[in-house]
């Protein structure tokens, strides 16, 4: 049988004889509507009554007092105790609007202080730290930055990600959304009152959406290599990419000092993504880039920016790119015939298209996976510690032969190697 609740069931709960005692109704009818749970009254040993609700949040229990008896009718204080169990469900701590916050601190000041202890801690910084903040500057400051921390709404974050859905695209929005979570949980450890106002079901895709499959074809890479020439550091940079099938920020960031007499390109583990250091043995044709770019006074990046700092302009630089390819393309006629203005690239496919040209080019699945640094699994990786210098070297001459290949292919009827041998053993 269902409790009711009216003014004479409360008016009549007993005092305690010390203390206070909670008289939970959840559950119980008033005016024919159910009363949600967790409402109780609250009765002191003197005889006072208030009306209460309790929650929790995170595993952490919190009591709300919603007013006192008589002042607050029970039809008045169930009614509340509905909304206030509406907001709660939906992850709303209604006590935050009680407590008196502390001095307010904006959210760009607490990414500035994300940045400066964390992502560049000297400990242990984030590779990605400058990434981190040009994210934030570029797009969450100036959407929420003069913001107080705690003035922060889940509506707030939303409105800012569909802007940048609308300019920059739903896997950028995301990025952006995992970035600033990061720092605001950051922010949450260190603050007892703070609590992030980012909620599951944010994100505008899906993990295995945002994989990308993309590769480069035979015909994309003939269009594109010849404008790389006309666009100075950046070109040189973009063929670096594809001759080595490495990081875009690996070998931006690459220096002088790290390339042996030998001619093994060595990334410092600090800077790379396993967290160990990977060597790179450079094929001819990557050297000829590498060694056609000038130095700088006493610059030792390869890939210098104007202020000889490691190269990071990439989108304006990559849209350029794109333009001028474009552009190209519909200019020759012969090229048009052949090849429509190309899809949507990255730079990092790049890295993938390198990897399908090795294994074109007859190299081995884990020897192209060591090539790309990729950390290799099971018993193998364990005991394994062979350095396959000589191995890499190999895939990367044969990945730069066949690049040399594509942009220079032989005559139709005169047939290569590779397949005068595979019509020999069909």
């Amino acid at each position: 049988m269902q409790r009711k609740l009216n003014e004479v069931v409360v008016r009549n709960l007993p005092a305690p004889e010390s203390g206070n005692r909670i008289t939970y109704f959840a559950g119980a009818i008033l005016q024919g509507v159910q009363t949600p749970r967790g409402f109780g009254v609250r009765t002191t040993a003197s005889g006072a009554k208030s009306f209460v609700m309790n929650f929790r949040i995170r595993g952490r229990e919190h009591r709300f007092t919603i007013g006192a008896f008589p002042d607050w009718s029970v039809f008045r204080a169930v009614r509340e105790a509905r909304d206030l169990r509406l907001r709660i469900d939906r992850g709303d701590n209604p006590l935050v609007d009680r407590i008196p916050l502390p001095a307010t601190r904006t959210v760009s000041s607490v990414l500035e202080e994300f940045l400066t202890r964390y992502a560049r801690n000297r400990d242990a910084p984030l590779r990605s730290a400058n990434e981190y903040e040009s994210v934030f500057e570029r797009l969450v400051k100036p959407h929420i930055g003069k913001l107080g921390v705690y003035n922060v709404r889940r509506s707030h974050i939303a409105e800012m990600l569909d802007a940048i859905e609308d300019a920059n695209g739903p896997v950028m929005a995301d990025r952006t959304l995992a970035y600033l979570r990061k720092a605001l949980r950051w922010h949450a450890i260190r603050d007892d009152q703070f609590n992030p106002p980012i909620v599951a079901g944010m994100a505008r895709t899906k993990p295995k959406e945002r994989a990308r499959t993309r590769v480069l074809s035979d015909e994309e890479i003939r269009a594109i290599w010849p404008i790389l020439d006309e666009r100075g550091t950046f070109g040189a940079l973009v063929k670096t990419l594809l001759l080595t099938a490495q990081r875009r920020d690996e070998v931006a960031r690459m220096s002088r000092r790290e390339i042996g007499d030998d001619g093994i390109w060595t990334i410092p583990a600090e800077r790379y993504k396993t967290k160990r250091p990977n060597h790179v043995p450079l094929s001819r044709a990557a050297l000829a880039v590498i060694d056609a770019q000038p130095k700088i006074g006493e610059c030792d990046h390869v890939f210098p920016s104007r202020s000889k700092t490691p190269f990071s302009s990439f989108g304006k630089s990559k849209a350029a790119l794109d333009r001028a390819v474009n552009d190209a393309t519909q200019k020759t006629k012969k090229m048009a015939a052949k090849l429509e203005p190309i899809p949507n690239w990255t730079l990092h496919d790049l890295r993938r298209t390198g990897k399908t040209l090795m294994v074109r080019s007859g190299v081995r699945p884990d020897i192209s996976e060591r090539v790309l640094g990729h950390a290799i699994t099971g018993v193998e990786g364990i005991y394994d510690r062979h350095s396959y210098a000589d191995e890499k070297r190999d895939a990367l001459e044969k990945l730069a032969a066949m690049i040399e290949r594509i942009l220079n292919p032989p005559p139709s009827n005169v047939a290569t190697l590779d397949e005068r041998r595979q019509g020999e053993t069909a």
